[in-house]
Parts: C-alpha cells; structure tokens; sequence
C-alpha cells in the first residue's frame, strides 16, 4: 500500500549550478518516533525511479529498521515526480525545470531534519543514487552522520556511468514526440527504447547467460525488456532526465570548492560499510574500492552476485538482502 507524503516547503531554493528552485518542498514518510536527544533518526534518501515508499523491505517490527527503536525518514530527491520535479512545479513546469545537484537534494534534506528536531543521524543509508546522497551527507555534514551505508554506489559519478547515462538519455530524447522537454503527450517510444536500453546494464551477463530472469518470473528476456520499458512508461519523461542530470554531475567534492574527490572523502567521520556489487556495469566496484581506501574508517563487504547493480535492491533476492540488512544491524549496534 503506497504511503501518503508530507511536505515540507523550502521556499525558493538557490542551486549549486546556478539558478533557483522556485517554490520547492521535499515529500518524505516517517516511522517510529524521535527521541529527546533528537540523536535516533535515520535518513534514506530516495534511488532512481524510487521513492518513500521504496526502502519498506528494511522497515517493520523485527527488521533491520526498526520504528520501536529509531526515528525513520524516507525521502524524495528532488524531481523524482514527489519531490518538487518538472512535472509537478508550477513555476517551473517541463523543459523550464532548473539543472539539479544531488547537493541541492541533501542540503533540503538537511533543513528539514532540523525542522524535525533531529540533531543527528544514526545513520544515513540507500542504494544507487540513494547511496550517493548518503556519501554527500557524510562529505558536507560530518558532525551530524554517525555511520553510513552505501550499497551498490559511489560517491562519485565515474566516467563508465556516465557513459551509460548518455546512452539512455540520448535513447529517450530521440523521439520526436519528446520536442525538447516540450512534449504535450508522453514520448512513448522513447521512454519504451530508453527502458529497454537500461535494462542491459542493470544486470550482467551471467544474469542473462543463465536464464536468472526465469527466477523472477518472466519466462522469455522479451517479457523481462517489456516489463523494463512499461516500468518506465509510468514516469515523467522530464522527470526522469531531471534526476538523471543530476547523478551525471554527482561528485561531493563539487560543493567543497578546490578540493579532490580523495581531500572530500577524507573529510568523513562516519563509521561506513561499502556494498558494491560484484557485477555492477556502471557503479562499478573497482572504483568504489578507490573511493573505499579514501574513507578512514570503512569496512569493504562487496556483495558476490550475478544480480549486476540490481544485487542490493531492498528486499529484491533474498541472499543479498540478508548481507545488506546485517549490515545495517552492525552499523546500529
């Protein structure tokens, strides 16, 4: 059952690369209850194409988030379609959307936290983009995060991703339907190509040598492509391209002017665990052992799958889930 957001309104919002967010709120779903010290929340910042209701595999009475002992806050980045995005501003509708950083994200996320009453996180924690606002909050707000998870992330956008990146956007704006970020009927096909096109680098190629899909129910990889591009159909295509811009230019070291993606990462207080994926086409794990040997108190516990970068998706395979919310349970004592 989907779960109903607040709102928390910002007011115009100045952005890191330039611009201002007019009229903005961020949508979030909270559990459990805030203790006096304020010190008990934990944030989990929304993955591409997710949302508040996204990270409820890790939430309940006996799971790993529990609302009997912590203060739980799920939220939305900006121009998921929750959030303030281009396809729910009226002040900036569509194609007149301002360019996003995932800091403009975090530091919304950081009013409202406050507005909460929190003072600090026992934890800031997601998967994929969701684990690259977790490294942002640990770069920019090091007193406030006491430990981190980032499971099938990095910290920065590295060149492979953003290849990937291209390839999907480019997939999308060929539709001529799509005008620009003008469109007055959705880009059909394109949402249908830039689905189909994403799905090939979600997984890896023992997942689809294997026949893995058959285990979650497709009996055909055409059944599985279709169910990626209708998936995809569902969402706003300037949305989509929004937030996509927006982990293109992910890099903590941007807001910290002059400093190297090494100096930003150093920078981190927080107790980390980095589950990267074995297989994971473009968060790659190579490169996030390189971010890994720049934090100074982080434990490498790669998850072995042939999942690709799907491996940690919250509650999706039972193996990599177990590994995940273990992980959780240590960084919480």
């Amino acid at each position: 059952m989907a779960t109903e957001p607040q709102r928390f309104n910002l007011g115009d919002l100045a952005l890191q690369r330039g611009g201002v967010l007019r009229d903005a709120q961020l949508a979030f779903a909270t559990f459990g209850q805030l203790n006096t010290a304020g010190n008990n929340a934990v944030l989990l910042p929304s993955y591409y194409t997710g949302n508040h209701d996204s990270y409820h595999a890790w939430i309940g009475t006996g799971r790993p988030l529990d609302p009997a002992r912590h203060f739980i806050i799920a939220v939305n980045q900006f121009g998921n379609g929750y959030s303030t995005s281009p396809s729910t501003s009226l002040a900036q509708p569509g194609a007149n959307f301002p360019a996003l950083a995932l800091g403009d994200s975090v530091n919304a996320q950081a009013r409202l936290l406050e507005h909460l009453g929190v003072n600090s996180l026992a934890l800031v924690a997601g998967w994929s983009m969701g684990a690259m606002q977790a490294f942002e909050w640990a770069v920019h707000y090091p007193d406030k995060v006491r430990a981190l998870l980032a499971v099938c992330g990095t910290a920065r956008c590295w060149p492979i991703n953003q290849v990937f990146l291209e390839g999907i956007r480019a997939a999308l704006q060929a539709d001529g339907i799509y005008a620009d970020g003008t469109y007055s009927a959705p880009p059909t096909r394109g949402l249908r190509a830039f689905g189909r096109a994403y799905a090939g680098w979600a997984y890896c190629a023992e997942f689809f040598r294997d026949g893995l899909y058959q285990g979650m129910g497709f009996e055909t990889l055409e059944a599985l492509l279709r169910d990626w591009e209708d998936d995809h159909c569902q969402h706003d295509a300037n949305d989509l391209l929004a937030v996509l811009d927006a982990w293109h230019h992910g890099d903590p070291s941007r807001q910290r002017h002059g400093l190297r993606l090494s100096e930003a990462l150093a920078v981190i207080q927080a107790r980390c665990i980095l589950m990267p994926s074995s297989t994971d086409a473009y968060f790659v794990a190579e490169e996030a052992r390189i971010e890994w040997a720049c934090v100074k108190n982080a434990d490498w516990r790669p998850l072995m799958s042939p999942y690709g970068h799907c491996a940690g998706a919250p509650g999706r395979f039972k193996a990599e889930s177990a590994k995940v919310e273990q992980a959780i349970r240590d960084l919480l004592g």
